[in-house]
């Protein structure tokens, strides 16, 4: 199947291995993985928080300050990179499928290269967008991890509006995972130190 969005240069972009949605109940229930593919069906809200197409963010608002935020220094020889750990109200974290497996990964967390002049916050609030077609609000800094190629900035978020099934051309699904879960589905070794600052901040055990 295509992508219902072409790729920055207006091609259209073959999923050669489709992505599985899962049945609607799965949303509502809090202990369940829940998977939307593009354009699927999703339902009108979730947790109070309606689904709906948004436009892409602004670059940045007051709200994408992070409070509490270290330095970051960028090691030599690396690109910076923002992402963001959107948490449910209902406690389940969102992940995105990358299209085809790009960069060895079966989902992971949104997250892209900063551009020159761009704030960290601002880059994982245009990542969440671009990637998982929510907008979103970070709460809180959560971790720096150095990755294959960048040192990447990771912040807790919270999603304040959008809608999965927007989802760009470079995801073919995402996913809402219970926090027990996540090391089942975000298996790319490079997510391990995420998902390790993220259980610490949310105070889970094991």
């Amino acid at each position: 199947m295509f992508h219902p969005f072409p790729d920055e240069f207006g091609a259209p972009v073959l999923i050669r291995q489709p992505s599985i949605p899962t049945p609607a109940a799965t949303w509502a229930a809090p202990d369940a993985l829940a998977t939307v593919t593009p354009g699927g069906p999703l339902p009108a809200a979730l947790n109070g928080i309606p689904f709906a197409p948004a436009p892409c963010p602004p670059a940045c608002t007051p709200a994408c300050a992070a409070p509490a935020e270290p330095p970051f220094a960028l090691p030599p020889g690396f690109r910076a990179a923002a992402g963001a750990v959107i948490v449910e109200p209902d406690g389940r974290i969102w992940l995105v499928a990358p299209t085809n497996g790009f960069g060895g990964y079966a989902a992971t967390f949104p997250k892209g290269r900063v551009d020159p002049g761009a704030a960290l916050a601002a880059t994982c609030v245009r990542e969440a967008w671009e990637e998982a077609g929510l907008v979103i609000e970070p709460t809180a800094f959560l971790a720096d991890v150095r990755r294959t190629q960048t040192y990447s900035r990771y912040y807790l978020a919270r999603r304040i509006g959008g809608t999965p099934a927007a989802m760009g051309w470079e995801t073919q699904a995402v996913h809402l995972v219970p926090a027990a879960l996540l090391h089942e589905v975000a298996v790319h070794p490079n997510d391990v130190a995420v998902i390790a600052a993220l259980r610490t901040a949310l105070g889970l055990s094991g």
